[in-house]
């Protein structure tokens, strides 16, 4: 078979030269619409930064997990959701949209855009949950679990680190505990994967929660704590009196 005419991505490939550290970027294209670009070492992908990753409509809708999710509803709404169930071809259908969305998320969370994080991560949770409880077959019930511990714990990352941009150290620790706490009462699987993606996330989550936590502004009430402590140690027992009646104050008007 001859060679086809097509283009040459020569000159796009010279002009970013592959380098692991840095081969994700946000570019504006044509009409003005911006699309996350990937340097792989032989060449470029492309996602759209909304809707479906490769820019696809299964159905005439943005995800194929939306055409399910509004299968479901129709079914809920006239009393027969215990007759609705994910094929096996519906399943492998939502595993390769969800690894699109995989894709995606991952570099968006490389490049530190929270927000599209958290929405990626938040869409393949639904997926996962869905798939959990209406697939026909067991074994798609459980394949995707295996990774629920990661997904888990990118998108409570993201809400963190969310949150410190917005100096509010006290919902990114509730973040954080809050999905450390989603992991450890997950249904143990004797799966390999899930083993080690639930104690690697544990730890890494545990690890990020101690390191806001030292980095973290001290609230009133703790710097009169402290400065009661201090007192106290020196034996300055009229100042520790004054700081009492502080922190009895604060407390009392629950600004902590």
């Amino acid at each position: 078979m001859g060679a086809s005419k097509s283009w040459d991505l020569r000159d796009l490939l010279d002009a970013w030269p592959f380098d692991p550290d840095n081969d994700a970027r946000l570019v504006s294209v044509t009409g003005g619409r911006q699309v996350l670009q990937v340097r792989t070492p032989l060449g470029v992908e492309q996602h759209e930064l909304d809707g479906r990753p490769d820019g696809a409509r299964p159905y005439g809708m943005e995800s194929a997990l939306e055409h399910f999710q509004q299968q479901l509803a129709r079914a809920r709404a006239q009393g027969k959701e215990a007759d609705f169930q994910l094929s096996a071809e519906a399943c492998a259908e939502l595993f390769n949209e969800g690894t699109l969305y995989y894709f995606r998320y991952h570099r968006l969370f490389q490049l530190q855009d929270w927000a599209r994080t958290i929405r990626d991560t938040s869409r393949n949770l639904r997926a996962f949950d869905l798939i959990r409880h209406y697939a026909e077959d067991e074994d798609d019930r459980t394949y995707l679990e295996q990774w629920r511990p990661y997904v888990l714990r990118v998108h409570a990352t993201a809400r963190a680190m969310q949150e410190l941009e917005k100096n509010r150290h006290q919902h990114a620790l509730e973040a954080i505990k809050e999905t450390i706490n989603q992991i450890e009462s997950l249904e143990d699987l004797d799966e390999d994967t899930f083993q080690f993606e639930r104690e690697r996330s544990l730890t890494t989550l545990r690890e990020l929660h101690d390191q806001i936590e030292r980095k973290r502004p001290l609230t009133a009430l703790e710097r009169l704590e402290r400065q009661l402590e201090k007192a106290i140690q020196r034996q300055d027992f009229e100042r520790a009196a004054s700081l009492r009646d502080k922190i009895r104050e604060l407390r009392r008007q629950c600004i902590c």
